[in-house]
C-alpha cells in the first residue's frame, strides 16, 4: 500500500468520530485533504466547522462548507488534524505546512484530538522530522542564536510567511527525550510564537494506517 492510500485510510477512520450536532475543527496537511474529500457523506452530521488554515478553508469553501472563525464558534467538540511525527504517548511533532499555532490553538479548544498518520510517522522518539518553529520576523536571529545554544541546528524556511504574517524555523539535530520539558523551554524564548511540539495538548486518539488497515492508539 502507497503512502497516498494509506493517508486515505486514515482520513477514512476518523469520519467515525464525527458525531451529529459535532462542532468540528479541520486540521492543514495532505492527510487532512483527503479528510475534506470525504467530509460530504457526513455533512448532515455537522453543525459547524472551523479551519486552522488558510488553504484547508478553500478547500473547504470550494465543497460547499460555510467556514466560521474560533471566535464564533470557541469551544469545539472534535478536532482532527496529522502529524509530522507521533510517538506512543500521542505526543506530535507538527507543522511542516506552516499551520502549527493555529493548530494548537484548535487541539487546545477541542474536547476531543483525533491525529490520523500512516505508520511511517510513528516513532520512538520525536525529533528525526525538523522541529517547527513560528517567530516573529524581529526575533528570527536571536531565537536562531538560543536554539544553536540548544545544540539545535536551525534553519530559516526561506520564502514561507506563515497565516499569522510571521517566519518558520525548522530545528534539525534534536534529540526529543522530553517533550513536554522542550516545549515548555522553547515557549518561553522571547519572540516564539509556537513551537511545534504538541505535549502540553497531545492527541486523546492516534489513528495509524498500515498495510493491515488502521491501528487505533489512546494513552
Amino acid at each position: 500500500m502507497d503512502a497516498a492510500e494509506k493517508k486515505r485510510l486514515a482520513a477514512k477512520a476518523a469520519l467515525e468520530f464525527i458525531e451529529p450536532g459535532v462542532k468540528l475543527g479541520i486540521g492543514t496537511g495532505s492527510t487532512v485533504n483527503f479528510l475534506i474529500d470525504m467530509l460530504e457523506d457526513k455533512r448532515d452530521l455537522i453543525d459547524c466547522v472551523v479551519s486552522s488554515s488558510r488553504a484547508s478553508t478553500a478547500l473547504l469553501e470550494d465543497r460547499g462548507f460555510e467556514v466560521r472563525t474560533l471566535n464564533q464558534v470557541p469551544d469545539l467538540d472534535l478536532y482532527i488534524d496529522g502529524a509530522d511525527e507521533a510517538d506512543k504517548h500521542l505526543r506530535l511533532i507538527k507543522g511542516g505546512g506552516g499551520a502549527l499555532t493555529r493548530e494548537k490553538i484548535l487541539a487546545a479548544a477541542a474536547r476531543r484530538f483525533v491525529c490520523i498518520v500512516d505508520d511511517t510517522k510513528l516513532v520512538g522518539m520525536l525529533g528525526t522530522f525538523p522541529l517547527p518553529i513560528e517567530v516573529l520576523p524581529m526575533a528570527q536571529e536571536f531565537v536562531t542564536r538560543r536554539l544553536m545554544k540548544m545544540r539545535g541546528q536551525p534553519v530559516w524556511r526561506d520564502g514561507f510567511i506563515t497565516d499569522n504574517g510571521n517566519h518558520i524555523l525548522d530545528v534539525h539535530g534534536l534529540k526529543i527525550s522530553n517533550p513536554l520539558e522542550m516545549e515548555t523551554r522553547i515557549d518561553r524564548l522571547p519572540g516564539v510564537v509556537t513551537v511545534g511540539i504538541f505535549a502540553l495538548r497531545p492527541a486523546d486518539i492516534l489513528l495509524v494506517a498500515h498495510d493491515g488497515g488502521v491501528r487505533e492508539m489512546r494513552v
